[in-house]
C-alpha cells in the first residue's frame, strides 16, 4: 500500500462521519433558507445554536440528569441481563419456564408502562431508571444467550477432556466466545436506553432533556426543543461509540474472526 493510500485509510474512519454530519447540516440549513421555513416550524442550525447559547447551564444540567438516569439504568440492565442469561443457558428447564414470560413482558409497549411507573414509584429519577432497565434488559438477554449457546462443539469437547467444571467452562470458554454477541446486545441496548429515559421524562417532566422538550413545546419555543433533541442525539452517539471502544478494547480478536 502506498503512503497516500495508507494515510487515506487512516483518516476515513474519522473523516467520513464528519463529512456526513457536515453535509446533513448544510442540506438542513439550505432547505430552511430556500423554502423560507420559519423557526417556529423548523429552526435552522444557527437558531438552535442561539437557543443553546441563551441557556447553556440549564440545558447542560438537564442533559446531566438524562445521562445519569441512562447510565444507572443501563448498568443495572447489563448486570441483571448477564446474570439471567448465564442462569437460563445453564438450566434448560429454567429457560423453558422463564423465556416465554420475558417475551410477553417485553411485548408490552413501554410508553404504556411509563405513567404506571410514576404511580408506583412516585416522581423523581426512580421511574425513569426503571424504564431504562425495562427497555434495555431484553436485547441484552437475547444477545448474551445467543452467544453462550453458540460455542463450537470442539471447544466443549476440549473442556470435557480437561475435566473442567461447568463454571470453569463458562468463564474460560463460553463467556469469552460469547463476548462479540454480548456487545451486539449492548450496542442495541445503549441506543434504546436514551429513548427509554426520554419517554419516561416526557411522561414525568420533572427533569431531564425530555422535560425540556415538553416544556419548550408548551411555550412554543421550537429552537429550544431542537437544542434538547440535538443534545440527546450527541449523548446517544457518544454512549454508543463508548461501547464500541470498550468492545475493541476487550474483544480485539473478534474482528479478525468475523472480518
Amino acid at each position: 500500500m502506498t503512503p497516500d493510500r495508507a494515510r487515506s485509510a487512516r483518516w476515513q474512519p474519522l473523516g467520513l462521519p464528519i463529512l456526513g454530519a457536515v453535509s446533513t447540516i448544510a442540506l438542513w440549513w439550505s432547505a430552511t433558507a430556500v423554502f423560507g421555513i420559519r423557526p417556529f416550524f423548523l429552526p435552522a442550525p444557527p437558531d438552535i445554536v442561539a437557543a443553546f447559547r441563551a441557556q447553556p447551564a440549564y440545558l447542560l444540567r438537564e442533559a446531566g440528569r438524562t445521562l445519569t438516569e441512562t447510565t444507572v439504568g443501563f448498568g443495572i440492565a447489563v448486570l441483571a441481563g448477564l446474570l439471567l442469561s448465564v442462569a437460563l443457558t445453564a438450566w434448560r428447564a429454567l429457560e423453558r419456564a422463564t423465556l416465554p414470560v420475558l417475551v410477553a413482558l417485553n411485548s408490552v409497549p413501554k410508553v404504556a408502562v411509563a405513567p404506571l411507573l410514576v404511580v408506583w414509584l412516585g416522581f423523581g429519577p426512580r421511574p425513569k431508571i426503571v424504564l431504562v432497565v425495562l427497555i434495555c434488559f431484553f436485547p441484552i438477554v437475547v444477545a448474551t444467550m445467543a452467544g453462550l449457546t453458540s460455542t463450537p462443539a470442539e471447544l466443549g469437547e476440549l473442556s470435557r477432556s480437561l475435566s473442567a467444571s461447568v463454571w470453569q467452562t463458562y468463564l474460560k470458554i463460553r463467556l469469552p466466545w460469547a463476548l462479540p454477541q454480548v456487545f451486539v446486545g449492548l450496542k442495541v441496548a445503549i441506543s434504546l436506553a436514551v429513548i427509554g429515559a426520554v419517554v419516561a421524562e416526557i411522561s414525568n417532566p420533572s427533569g431531564g432533556l425530555g422535560a425540556v422538550i415538553v416544556l419548550s413545546g408548551m411555550s412554543f419555543d421550537t429552537p429550544l426543543a431542537f437544542a434538547a433533541i440535538v443534545l440527546l442525539a450527541l449523548l446517544s452517539t457518544a454512549m454508543f461509540y463508548l461501547v464500541v471502544a470498550l468492545e475493541r478494547l476487550l474483544v480485539p480478536w473478534a474482528r479478525a474472526i468475523t472480518g
